[in-house]
């Protein structure tokens, strides 16, 4: 069987990377170019992507004739609190609007054991989405490749154990596709992601300064962009100032679990690329993804 015809009601998480946009297309062609109307391509907006991310996203429905649903949380004072909003290319946040507006929610940063960004901004954005198009249940489809075998044997025991409302499926990973056929797929289409295809990766995207991409490429990111930081060192400062009110709050003050701040990874900058190098780049996954 072509796994690349999935079953529905499906949502296809796409990420605006290449390896989600390459297992898109696949899906697209094994139904000829016509989704059926209860497969649903899904972006979840953080406000924190960098552009090329969103501009990518726009490129691929243009050139393949597509609806993708761009969608943001959306917080409001009376309940639900927490609710979906769509949004489009035009419109979608740019200055992490979403994203901030869930950290002066909950008061405290995402970090490696609290990934509320992953989960609030990402997971259940998408599952009141589908919710809202009645369904109870659902396949989801992501882009995991053979390549990545932990990550699939994490969604693979969420399976088993009826985590979630959803079935998860990856059809790459049925497929055997790995990090080079991404790189050759995109090597040779007539449009790409402006970002630099490392073999098949692409550690400049999804949100521009991830605390889960490891410090190098954070430091070598910075070298080029200092400006990025501002808006992860404003979150920092936030959270700081409302832990002097409340002394008594658990949580740290950094995004990074190693308790490198965003203003002490501007410093990092300053050094030569011998003394960088000695830093860790330990990138986390998450649930963005390529």
């Amino acid at each position: 069987m072509n796994p690349y015809k999935i079953p529905s009601p499906s949502l296809i998480s796409f990420s605006g990377g290449r390896t989600s946009a390459f297992m898109l297309k696949k899906i697209i062609d094994a139904y000829k170019g016509n989704l059926p109307d209860d497969i649903y391509v899904v972006f979840a907006n953080t406000g924190k992507e960098v552009p090329e991310t969103l501009d990518f996203i726009n490129e691929c429905q243009l050139n393949w004739n597509l609806k993708v649903r761009w969608l943001e949380l959306d917080i409001h004072q009376e309940r639900p609190i927490y609710r979906t909003k769509e949004v489009s290319y035009e419109t979608a946040s740019r200055n992490g609007e979403p994203f901030e507006a869930l950290i002066d929610r909950k008061k405290f940063l995402p970090n490696n054991s609290m990934r509320i960004c992953t989960s609030e901004l990402k997971m259940k954005v998408m599952e009141r989405f589908m919710r809202s198009q009645n369904y109870k249940e659902w396949f989801n489809v992501i882009g995991l490749r053979y390549d990545e075998h932990r990550r699939v044997s994490s969604q693979l025991k969420a399976n088993q154990e009826n985590k979630n409302k959803w079935e998860t499926i990856m059809p790459l990973y049925t497929d055997k596709k790995s990090v080079k056929h991404i790189y050759e797929y995109w090597k040779n289409n007539t449009f790409d992601l402006n970002l630099p295809n490392h073999g098949g990766k692409t550690l400049a995207g999804n949100c521009d300064l991830c605390y889960l991409k490891g410090t190098q490429t954070l430091v070598n990111i910075l070298r080029e962009k200092p400006k990025l930081a501002d808006w992860w060192i404003e979150q920092e400062g936030k959270v700081q100032a409302w832990r002097t009110e409340d002394r008594g709050s658990k949580y740290g003050m950094t995004f990074k679990g190693n308790g490198m701040s965003y203003i002490k990874l501007l410093d990092v900058t300053k050094l030569d690329q011998k003394q960088i190098d000695l830093f860790d780049d330990d990138s986390r996954s998450c649930f963005c993804h390529d």
